[in-house]
């Protein structure tokens, strides 16, 4: 209960919290099962081989039967051959599961240690206006441009603006 309490409290998303167990143990006793299936039905064959009983009960079966016999065996080692393929499937399972485990925990420990940090930052003293503030360049004089004093020249008479010809004052003798 302390665990779900915790995952609960947890500030992780739902999906990096560690798998229910309900799902390994229903792994588990697959697995065991078929396991036992498997330890059964080669136990069996093998009595029989091994006892020469099979030898002696055929001995009074006719061919039909023996071939029905014969049937049934390959028909059981092929389901042996299908458990032991079953069983190497969820061996496969459960090794590809402990290593999503594994990389789950290495991202939440990431994320904890992130989490650390960025609550450290969040945290730390704010740096006072002199000491954070880095002091300003060197003030670099600043050039300002010359003005040049400029005196309007005197106009010495009428000055033509856009080539217009220039009439001359009546009082004037210029002709």
């Amino acid at each position: 209960m302390d665990v779900i309490d915790q995952a609960n409290a947890s500030a992780l998303p739902p999906d990096l919290h560690r798998p229910s167990r309900r799902f390994s143990w229903i792994l588990v006793l697959l697995a065991v099962s078929i396991g036992l299936c498997a330890g059964g039905a080669y136990y069996w064959t093998s009595a029989e081989a091994l006892s020469g009983t099979s030898s002696a009960r055929e001995a009074g079966l006719s061919h039909e039967e023996k071939e029905a016999l014969w049937e049934i065996r390959l028909g059981q080692q092929k389901a042996n051959d299908q458990i032991e393929k079953a069983s190497d499937g969820i061996t496969e399972l459960n090794r590809n599961m402990g290593a999503q485990q594994a990389d789950l925990k290495r991202m939440a420990d990431q994320i904890e240690a992130l989490t650390a940090k960025i609550e450290s930052l969040q945290n730390s003293p704010v740096p006072t206006s002199e000491s954070a503030a880095p002091s300003p360049p060197a003030a670099r004089p600043v050039s300002r441009p010359v003005k040049r004093v400029v005196q309007p020249s005197k106009s010495e008479g009428p000055i033509s603006i856009g080539g217009a010809p220039l009439i001359a004052d009546a009082g004037s003798d210029q002709r």
